[in-house]
Parts: structure tokens; C-alpha cells; sequence
């Protein structure tokens, strides 16, 4: 698992290969990852935002922006915990995500960014 705090906002990572929804013999390999958000200041956050670069050990780079996470923008009280599961689809057998959600401090309506720590997906076969 990889985990990071910016700003007092907490984000942690775990991931999965998804050997039923990948076709290796074609070049398809879905992983899920589980990402867990902690709210530890004293304020409530919202997140607007995501930004993801994917890095693909075939050599691609991609980049995803958009609102919100699987189509929502959670709020945060102070203390709280916001869990999704989402996915990423490559052309190999490994890469690496990383990235930022835009933040809002929900009291003093100021935006700032939190760190999504870089996590790799690997298919199991590939550790041995």
C-alpha cells in the first residue's frame, strides 16, 4: 500500500489485478486500486478535482482529468473517511499511476491540491 499527506488530507493506495477482465494473450491487463481519503484537519474538505498520469512499461503515457472520483465530489468532515474503488486498463504487464485531487477547504472556500502517492500494478507472475 502507499500512502501520503498533503495539507492535512491523507491518501492511500491498494491495489489488484484483475485476472478475469484481462486478456494477456492480447495485450490487456485491468487492475483495480482502492483508494482510502482521511480528513484530518479540523475543516471540512471537497473534492473537486482529479488529475492521474499512467505510466505503461510499454513505453505509453497517459494523463486523466476530470471531476470528482466514479462520479462524485465527497465532502469530508474533520475526521472523516472517504473509500472508492476504481480501475486502470494497460497494454503490459506492469506501470505506475500517480497524481493530484483538487481540494477545497469548505469554511474558507481556498483550493489546493493533495498528492496521490505513485503506486505501481503488477501482474502477481511478474514478482516471482
Amino acid at each position: 500500500m502507499s500512502s501520503t499527506t498533503t495539507q492535512g488530507v491523507e491518501v492511500s493506495v491498494e491495489t489488484y489485478f484483475q485476472p478475469d477482465y484481462s486478456n494477456p494473450m492480447s495485450g490487456e491487463f485491468m487492475f483495480a486500486y482502492r483508494i482510502t481519503i482521511d480528513n484530518h484537519n479540523s475543516f471540512s474538505v471537497k473534492l473537486h478535482r482529479r488529475h492521474w498520469h499512467i505510466f505503461d512499461s510499454n513505453g505509453e503515457f497517459r494523463e486523466v482529468e476530470g471531476e470528482g472520483v466514479v462520479g462524485v465530489q465527497p465532502i469530508l468532515l474533520s475526521g472523516e473517511r472517504y473509500q472508492y474503488v476504481s480501475g486502470c486498463n494497460l497494454r503490459s504487464e506492469m506501470g505506475r499511476m500517480s497524481g493530484t485531487y483538487q481540494m477545497e477547504n469548505v469554511d474558507t472556500k481556498q483550493f489546493f491540491d493533495v498528492d496521490i502517492p505513485a503506486f505501481e500494478m503488477i501482474v502477481p507472475f511478474k514478482n516471482n
